[in-house]
């Protein structure tokens, strides 16, 4: 059994990498501000004898009792909307929460892991992106506070890596959706999905012809679970290679609600990524890793979950 703490843990992944942990028999102690993050995600685990649950925000000194195992750093604002309303939080989660449990697993002599972004490769010009690409990134760009934190955090934690002899992971993550992702998260699978579900018509930006790859949480997990397990100290993709135009998951996402919905066009906004597709051949070959899971199934398995969360608001 590993003694683990979990930043972050209150979110949607992080909620379910809990679960996961918890299951797999670890003790999990987790950390969030809750400025995203919901206890309500951890409800099924919160009561457990080895769960424990700390508000605070880790931008702040940061002090675990006892002996640590790992530190997964997971907390970020990854939802468009909340890193646009909170730019400045962002960046510090990023930067001063990474170093600062950066610390604490030095202090604790306990191995890290960084939940890290396909951001990192920005408006990508190679499709698909392995992990050696090193993207193309506007560092004063709309989105620059999220995909310049993970940038930063990663470079940091190579430094703690080359100079104090850290063992660390870091994850880079790729589109994620399931359960317990918040109705007004503003990514496009809950966005399209309220819309679908209440009637109203799907926003499309541009044409629609932008392209993401759509991973369901539980490979997630466990693509994340096999990094830990694994002796991989450099950064490696983690996603779903089926990559789908926005257009197209429009038009699924009507089809599998038998909405009456239709699709409207509206102008992209500003360094809309045009393609997003990771490469995973360093997960299969060095975790043995890959994802199962198909958008429709997955879409199958998160609907119903929006719809409970629409009767209640």
């Amino acid at each position: 059994m590993s003694r683990i703490l979990v930043t972050g843990g209150a979110g949607f992944l992080g909620s379910h990498l809990c679960e996961a942990l918890i299951e797999a028999g670890h003790e999990v102690i987790v950390m969030d501000n809750q400025v995203s993050g919901q206890t309500e995600n951890l409800q099924d685990i919160f009561h457990h004898e080895r769960f424990s649950y700390y508000e605070h925000d880790i931008t702040e000194f940061i002090h675990v009792s006892g002996e640590l195992d790992w530190v997964l750093h997971l907390a970020s604002l990854a939802s468009p909307v909340f890193y646009k309303q909170h730019p400045i939080k962002t960046l510090k989660v990023g930067a001063l929460g990474t170093h600062k449990t950066l610390g604490l697993a030095k202090t604790k002599d306990a191995s890290y892991l960084f939940t890290s972004t396909s951001e990192v490769y920005g408006d990508p010009e190679v499709n698909p992106q392995p992990e050696d690409y090193r993207g193309n990134v506007d560092p004063y760009g709309p989105r620059s506070c999220y995909d310049e934190s993970k940038r930063y955090g990663e470079s940091l934690i190579r430094a703690y890596r080359d100079e104090h002899d850290l063992d660390v992971r870091v994850a880079r993550i790729f589109n994620t959706y399931g359960p317990r992702m918040r109705l007004d998260d503003g990514r496009v699978i809950p966005t399209f999905v309220k819309q679908a579900l209440n009637g109203e018509e799907l926003t499309v930006h541009g044409e629609g012809q932008q392209t993401r790859s759509f991973c369901y949480v539980s490979d997630l997990v466990e693509g994340l679970v096999a990094l830990m397990e694994s002796n991989v100290q450099t950064p490696i993709n983690i996603g779903n290679p089926d990559e789908r135009t926005i257009l197209e998951l429009a038009e699924k996402i009507i089809q599998v609600t038998d909405s009456s919905s239709g699709i409207t066009h509206e102008p992209r906004p500003p360094q809309d990524p045009t393609v997003r597709r990771p490469d995973l051949t360093k997960a299969e070959a060095e975790l043995d890793w890959e994802p199962t899971v198909s958008l429709e199934t997955g879409l199958d398995r998160t609907i119903p979950y929006f719809e409970r969360q629409l009767r209640r608001s």
